[in-house]
């Protein structure tokens, strides 16, 4: 039995990145050897074991053929006679394909050290194509590494892929599980940049595909082109830390602009309403967890309304706040401003401008959550005026009059 440190921990440290969760191949070992040394069997599909002692993942070296479409179409093989190489030469990237011997010898039969070097994104071998997932993970990767190029090799054969019908196996959770993973990285807009490179993105997310080459008015938008500043609130949420909810509302916030008629162009009246249609019905065939969902689709409601914050009257603020939800579920307010504020200032030439806009709707809703409802019941109650809609219109002058600016 030889045990390997393999993928993303090793070629992490050989890129001076401090190193994630650390992965395992055992050549030349069963699962009674393993079971009989102390590790606890795991895998569902093929033989993974949990370390005695670190409780890290230790999986037998195997080597996989397609058996059907989709990423579930294998059978694993694994016994004493797969070797390292062997195993290394069904994963996914050169840079993904190096291991490292407990002596520190590095074992790299795909030349992964020559592409960390050259900064390329380059599959092993043509069993690349048998998974569809890995189009996922490499656009991932490039919003992780973005000053990585993607081999046209590599270009080629995920545009194969997709012309075969390859991407159209692949399920909503995995498809959520590698794109919200990729929005989290460093650059997002490279993840849809490679996509849509490879043609991927009219497949996975084609209302987002939908918002290239759709004109928006250059005194608001400089950009002009909707996907283009989609990518831009992306990078420019990334470089300010925004959680995956904000990054999501992003993704959403225009999509309502993809199904705007062509002779409107480039005016997109009334497109916060198609906008949270198209976000709700996204975020229900890739089955986004429900929170996430309704920050999207509020942003992309709301977003025109936040933007003018400043000119709303104090009657309209309430009911703006009111939709938002604020009094029942304040946390998710500050994703939701966060996520206006990079469809603001990511514009060209609109960053050194700030967002007030934020601070005003931020101080709106304390002043309207400061607002005593259960008081102002008791004191109806008291004065005989105890019905429904007398408290709520109650409720709702108090809160105009708490937000009106001073």
């Amino acid at each position: 039995m030889k045990i390997y440190r393999v993928g993303g921990s090793v070629r992490d440290e050989l890129m001076g990145l401090p190193a994630g969760d650390r992965d395992w191949v055992v050549v030349g070992a069963t699962p009674e050897d393993m079971v009989a040394a102390g590790y606890t069997p795991v895998g569902r599909d093929f033989p993974v074991f949990l370390h005695p002692q670190t409780h890290e993942e230790h999986a037998l070296a195997r080597t996989e053929r397609k058996t059907a479409p989709g990423y579930r179409g294998f059978v694993f093989h694994a016994d004493r006679t797969v070797t390292l190489e062997q195993d290394l030469q069904r994963r996914d990237l050169t840079i993904n394909a190096i291991a490292r011997a407990d002596d520190g010898t590095l074992i790299d039969p795909c030349n992964g050290r020559a592409d960390i070097a050259a900064r390329v994104l380059r599959h092993v071998s043509a069993a690349f194509a048998e998974d569809p997932v890995r189009i996922l993970r490499l656009a991932r990767f490039a919003a992780r590494f973005h000053d990585f190029t993607v081999a046209p090799a590599t270009v080629a054969l995920m545009r194969d892929m997709v012309d075969c019908g390859e991407v159209d196996a692949l399920v909503a959770e995995r498809v959520w599980q590698e794109v919200s993973r990729g929005l989290m990285e460093a650059k997002p807009s490279r993840m849809i940049e490679v996509l849509r490179e490879c043609g991927a993105l009219r497949v996975v997310l084609p209302e987002v595909d939908a918002l290239f080459g759709v004109p928006q008015p250059p005194q608001h938008h400089p950009e002009i082109d909707t996907g283009i500043h989609l990518m831009q609130c992306l990078d420019w949420a990334a470089a300010h830390g925004a959680s995956l909810a904000a990054r999501w509302a992003l993704v959403a916030h225009d999509l309502g602009k993809g199904t705007t008629p062509k002779e409107e162009w480039p005016r997109h009246i009334a497109h916060e309403a198609r906008s949270a249609k198209l976000a709700r019905e996204l975020a229900e065939r890739l089955r986004v967890p429900v929170d996430i969902a309704d920050i999207a689709r509020l942003v992309a409601q709301e977003h025109t309304n936040v933007h003018r914050a400043a000119e709303l009257r104090a009657d309209t603020m309430v009911k703006l706040l009111e939709r938002l939800d604020v009094m029942r579920k304040p946390e998710r307010l500050a994703d939701i401003l966060l996520a206006c504020e990079a469809d603001a200032r990511s514009r060209p030439g609109r960053d050194e401008a700030g967002y007030p806009q934020a601070e005003r709707v931020r101080s709106a809703a304390e002043a309207f959550r400061s607002v005593d409802a259960g008081a102002i019941a008791s004191r109806l109650a008291a004065s005989g005026k105890v019905s429904g809609p007398a408290i709520a219109q109650a409720v709702h002058a108090a809160r105009v009059q708490a937000v009106a600016p001073r």
